[in-house]
């Protein structure tokens, strides 16, 4: 039951601690997981004190066992080790302090931690972390290389002094955490996160010297394994030797083998990177060189043709063509204009040719009234005003006498008669 208390009446520290207690001692046995983070074993005392740590969470609790318990463990138990502990949890009330009362220990083989990194990375590889889509790209050249490893180790000098090697112009920012442990894991979570919120680093590589598969458990920690994944920074992991691969190197976006590999992915070599500049600007002069050289010798030949040395000649060249095509059209156009003189006086000819004043010419005479109508013999009458045309012009006569044809004859018949 709910114990009922309130401002004006509250519940003694010692009834808290009696209630928790009872509570406590109805759980029956349980199978703990946990790492040993201390180990004290006293002089002259039948019981061992030890503390069992979570690897996921800062939490711990003191376990209390038999030496004989201990003692019959092969091999020996040391901190650090993984461990699985049969155990009554019980409170004491005296200290308000809770405990497990171990019955039996087991130390958890490396067959069994295979089989759990096994079943961890399925686990975070079906969420997705290992996908190579979210794999990022490194910089160039970063202008600050983070680093998150162990004061002073032989890692840290590998990146370092690599780096520096190869791009002496290199900052390194360095976050240091305990690389073995069980402060381990979260030492560099907080290496990571503090770098990744960094404005200035560009690449974050983790790096730690070879070992066995204990030692490289906290880089398998699951909780690291999720901040590396949302970090925002590339990450580069260079933990072990190429054979070791803790599921750091899975979700990292680059893996090198060993931490001077490291330093050789993140930062590019001074050296190479100035003779690849100087071989393609060798390589860009030589084009450059060649097409001038292309081009100078096109002009030199459009300068050595003719035309160019002396302008004058093309000019007189198509002048003379000039002047022979004018020739040409004067002679055409005369040739058109004889011709069309020709037909002009043929036709002036014809026409003159059917003229009446052609006929006249040849003495014949036109005679008509008043009136302009022809006058004929059969129809004029005698003292009529009658106009002759001939050809040099007019004569106005009175007619006297009219004297007509006879009958059928003109006046062709008349001469031919």
């Amino acid at each position: 039951m709910a114990l009922e208390t309130s401002p004006e009446a509250p519940a003694p520290v010692r009834q808290v601690a009696m209630l928790v207690g009872q509570w406590i001692n109805k759980l029956g046995a349980v199978w703990v997981e946990g790492q040993v983070s201390q180990l004290n074993r006293r002089a002259g005392s039948a019981t061992v004190f030890l503390t069992l740590r979570d690897t996921l969470a800062d939490v711990s609790v003191t376990v209390t066992t038999p030496r004989a318990t201990l003692d019959a463990m092969s091999p020996p138990l040391v901190e650090g080790a993984s461990v699985l502990v049969h155990a009554k949890p019980s409170f004491w009330t005296a200290r308000g302090s809770f405990s497990l009362a171990a019955r039996e220990i087991r130390a958890v083989g490396l067959g069994e931690l295979l089989a759990r990194l096994e079943r961890l990375r399925q686990l975070l590889a079906a969420e997705g972390l290992f996908a190579t889509e979210r794999k990022r790209p490194l910089p160039f050249l970063p202008r600050r290389v983070g680093l998150v490893t162990a004061r002073g180790s032989a890692a840290e000098r590998d990146v370092v002094e690599n780096a520096r090697r190869r791009f002496p112009g290199v900052v390194v920012e360095t976050a240091y955490a305990s690389v073995q442990g069980h402060r381990a894991a979260a030492e560099v979570i907080a290496g990571v996160e503090r770098l990744d919120a960094h404005p200035e680093v560009d690449v974050i590589v983790v790096a730690r010297g070879g070992g066995n598969v204990e030692d490289l458990l906290p880089f398998s920690d699951e909780g690291l394994v999720r901040a590396v994944a949302a970090a925002r920074t590339p990450v580069v992991s260079a933990i072990g030797h190429e054979q070791d691969t803790p599921l750091l190197d899975l979700v990292a976006d680059v893996r090198a083998s060993t931490p001077t590999d490291a330093a050789r992915r993140v930062v590019p070599d001074l050296e190479e990177e100035v003779a690849g500049i100087r071989a393609t600007r060798d390589v860009a002069r030589a084009v450059v060189v060649r097409r001038v050289e292309r081009e100078q010798a096109g002009l030199d030949a459009i300068r050595a043709r003719p035309s160019m040395a002396d302008p004058r000649t093309m000019l007189a060249a198509r002048g003379d063509e000039v002047t022979a095509l004018r020739d040409r059209a004067r002679r055409t156009l005369g040739h058109r204009l004889d011709r069309a003189a020709d037909d002009v006086d043929h036709r002036r000819a014809r026409a003159r040719a059917l003229s009446p004043l052609a006929t006249l010419r040849r003495g014949y005479a036109v005679v008509t009234d008043a009136d302009g109508h022809l006058v004929s013999a059969t129809g004029a009458a005698v003292g009529v005003d009658v106009r002759i045309r001939v050809a040099d012009g007019r004569l106005v006569a009175t007619t006297t006498a009219v004297e007509a044809d006879p009958a059928g004859a003109g006046p062709d018949e008349e001469e031919d008669a």
